[in-house]
C-alpha cells in the first residue's frame, strides 16, 4: 500500500518510522508513506495557504488551489482521496478493514477553519471522523487511519490472528487476556486457560467476548449475527444478570 499524507506539518509523520509495529512495516516495504507540505504548492510569495471565509466570520479557510495542487501531485486512477473532518463519517473497525484493501490512500489534513468547500465536493472521495468532537488539524486523525489500517496489511503482525481476536474486528470486544505469573496479589487466572483443552479454552473465550459486550458495549450486539449457540450463551448471561 502506499499513502501520501497531505499536510501543512509534514515533520509530524516522521515519528511514525521509528515507531513500534508501523516503524518495522515502514521499513519492511509493507507500505510506503509519504508526508507532503501543502505549503509547497501555495504561489503566493509568502505561502500563505489560507484566507478570510466569504460571508464573514471567524478564523481562516485553507485556499482551494494549494490543495487541489497537491493532491494532483500524488493522485493516480487507483488513489482514495480521503479528507479528515469532524462532519466525516465515523470511523470504525469495518471501515479500517475496507480501506486496508486499497492500494493508495491520499489522506487530506485540513487547518483553521478547514477547507475550501469547492475541494471537498470535487476532489475528495471519503470524509472521515475519528469520533464527533474538534481537533486543531487533520493530522492526529491521519495517524490513527494509518496506525489502524497498517496493521491489517500482509507482513505487518506475524499471523492474522493477532488481530482477527481483538475488539471490533469480527463485531465482539475481546476476551479478556491473562499472562504469568498464575497468581497474582492473590487472584488466579481462570483455570479453564491453564487446562490444555483447546475446544473447552474457544468455547471460554467465545463466551467472555459475548460477556464483555454485553456488560460494556450492549449497542454492538444489535449488529452482531449470533449464532444459536452464540444465542443460548447470551440468554442465559441475561438471566444470571
Amino acid at each position: 500500500m502506499r499513502i501520501d499524507v497531505l499536510t501543512l506539518f509534514p515533520d509530524f509523520f516522521d515519528v511514525l518510522k521509528g515507531w513500534s509495529i508501523i516503524g518495522r512495516a515502514l521499513s519492511d516495504g509493507v507500505f510506503s508513506l509519504n508526508a507532503v507540505n501543502i505549503r509547497d504548492f501555495s504561489k503566493d510569495k509568502h505561502k500563505r495557504v489560507d484566507d478570510y471565509p466569504f460571508g464573514g466570520g471567524p478564523g481562516m479557510v485553507m485556499k482551494p488551489e494549494p490543495i487541489y495542487d497537491a493532491i494532483s501531485s500524488v493522485k493516480s486512477d487507483e488513489s482514495l482521496v480521503i479528507y479528515l473532518s469532524p462532519q466525516g463519517k465515523i470511523f470504525n473497525q469495518e471501515l479500517a478493514n475496507s480501506l486496508s484493501k486499497e492500494r493508495h490512500l491520499i489522506l487530506l489534513c485540513g487547518h483553521y477553519e478547514g477547507i475550501d468547500n469547492r475541494v471537498v465536493e470535487n476532489y475528495v472521495d471519503m470524509e472521515i471522523s475519528i469520533g464527533d468532537y474538534v481537533l486543531t488539524g487533520g493530522e492526529i486523525p491521519a495517524m490513527v487511519l494509518i496506525d489502524s489500517i497498517v496493521r491489517l496489511l500482509p507482513g505487518t503482525l506475524s499471523c492474522e490472528e493477532s488481530y482477527k481476536d481483538e475488539s471490533h474486528y469480527d463485531g465482539l470486544l475481546e476476551y479478556p487476556q491473562y499472562t504469568r505469573p498464575r497468581v497474582f496479589n492473590g487472584i488466579s487466572v481462570p483455570e479453564v486457560l491453564l487446562s490444555g483443552n483447546h475446544e473447552r479454552i474457544r468455547e471460554w473465550r467465545k463466551c467472555q467476548a459475548l460477556r464483555n459486550t454485553l456488560l460494556k458495549r450492549p449497542d454492538m450486539l444489535n449488529k452482531y449475527k449470533l449464532s444459536a449457540k452464540e444465542k443460548e450463551m447470551l440468554d442465559r448471561m441475561k438471566k444470571s444478570k
